[in-house]
């Protein structure tokens, strides 16, 4: 019998993740009146989180950039031409002391991806400028990343992404009212 037109053997998809083996481990142990759903949720947002910020890692590490770097170039980055701000906002958008930020400008402006310009208003103040190389390489950072990103939704449809962003938002919302303050 010719087998070359027949379907090849089918690949088997998991239907369980490592939550549902680790809770399957320990539910004995748990106390009775805890909620497993809840427990597997939070889990799961936990790992994802932390295989975001492991690819993340990946991309800046890549580009010889720290997080804390990456925060400045967003920071000016998305302020719009010119691409600037001052030194203590950047600080605090980037939640560093004001030492912290000092040691991390210096290595950005080393690295020819910030400036430092006086502030004419206030000569006590410091401008922070994004320069065109920082710009380029945000956007090279973003064009790495991308499609890692992509990746998260990679097993969803259209319908089912747009699901889950619903979804998501409404538990956002519920906790950003419960424990409002700095978005991360």
């Amino acid at each position: 019998m010719n087998t070359s037109h027949m379907p090849g053997p089918k690949k088997k998809t998991r239907d369980k993740d490592h939550v549902d083996g680790f809770l399957e481990e320990i539910s004995a142990d748990l106390p009775a009146d805890l909620d497993l759903t809840v427990e597997g949720i939070v889990d799961r947002i936990g790992g994802i989180n932390h295989r975001i910020k492991r690819m993340h890692n990946e991309t800046l590490e890549q580009l010889g950039l720290t997080v804390s770097d990456w925060h400045v170039l967003t920071a000016l980055r998305w302020t719009g031409e010119p691409y600037r701000r001052k030194a203590g906002w950047l600080a605090r958008r980037a939640d560093l002391t004001t030492g912290a930020m000092t040691s991390r400008l210096d290595a950005l402006e080393k690295e020819g991806l910030v400036r430092r310009l006086r502030d004419p208003e206030d000569r006590r103040s410091v401008i922070v400028e994004l320069t065109e190389k920082g710009r380029e390489k945000h956007e090279l950072a973003m064009a790495i990343q991308a499609p890692k990103e992509t990746l998260l939704a990679a097993a969803l449809t259209d319908r089912e992404k747009e699901q889950l962003n619903s979804l998501l938002r409404r538990v956002m919302i519920t906790l950003e009212d419960r424990y409002p303050g700095r978005r991360d």
